[in-house]
């Protein structure tokens, strides 16, 4: 068994074969799916393809690309949306200043505010760190000294630093189809260090696909790909990684009903 811990099945990219898509992913033994918002006004979108199949759960959440366009979101939004039994995490939150979609102070606000999302619900918040890594480290120090919440550092591509610090703070770290890519071979590095009991995986699908699908459209079941390449990062079998990521995902995402084999872990 694996868990696609992070991709956005609301997206246009999927409204037409959604139901094929969930099937192909069941197929190659994918057992939990994590579809994330973007945007807490959008919040019903999500929630209703995870109502939609048993093995598939959602976030709430605004990512800092729109934390502009939701400025005026209150945290009772988040905690009124994290009620949801279908709602396992808060997020995706964080700071990206490559795109800059948002003024940098409203992403720091809506990090904030989520984070304290995560701290009341018990939920994990999903991180989106881009180009940030100093001030993103900064703001989970300031808070984690207010008081502790679960975290994981989403689709990893930073440096060895953060990945560091992430782990030193108690999160998680989690690897996309950016770990397959020919030119990750640092990133792969970063993914051979860090402990075994903070890893995950994920798609971020539609995006990054991971070889031999790179070009195409990204979804859940090519996260088998992306294992493949940290068992051997790790030099552990793939059976290894599959337990060891999906254990991890489990402790995580504790509001996700967890299999028997994977109950004691």
């Amino acid at each position: 068994m694996l868990v696609d811990s992070h991709c956005h099945l609301d997206f246009p990219d999927f409204a037409e074969e959604l139901d094929h898509v969930v099937d192909r992913a069941r197929a190659a033994g994918i057992g939990r799916m994590v579809t994330i918002n973007t945007r807490i006004r959008r919040f019903d979108g999500v929630l209703a393809i995870a109502e939609r199949y048993d093995d598939v759960f959602c976030s709430a959440g605004t990512h800092p690309h729109n934390a502009a366009e939701e400025a005026d979101a209150t945290l009772d939004d988040y905690l009124k949306a994290a009620e949801h039994p279908k709602v396992v995490a808060i997020g995706e939150a964080g700071l990206d200043f490559h795109y800059d979609n948002s003024p940098r102070d409203l992403q720091a606000a809506g990090f904030r505010m989520q984070i304290e999302a995560a701290r009341r619900t018990g939920l994990p918040l999903v991180i989106h760190t881009r180009e940030a890594e100093a001030e993103t480290e900064s703001i989970l120090r300031e808070e984690m000294a207010r008081g502790g919440f679960d975290a994981i550092l989403h689709c990893f591509s930073s440096s060895a630093g953060l990945a560091r610090a992430g782990v030193e703070l108690g999160l998680y770290v989690s690897f996309s189809g950016i770990l397959t890519f020919p030119r990750s071979d640092e990133l792969r590095t970063i993914a051979a260090s860090l402990p075994a009991d903070r890893l995950l995986v994920e798609t971020d699908a539609p995006y990054l696909a991971p070889p031999p699908h790179r070009g195409r459209r990204n979804e859940p079941s090519y996260v088998v790909e992306t294992a493949r390449v940290l068992a051997g990062a790790r030099g552990v079998t793939f059976e290894e990684i599959a337990r060891q990521t999906s254990e991890n995902f489990f402790r995580l995402f504790r509001r996700v009903p967890t299999p028997v084999e994977y109950a004691t872990a």
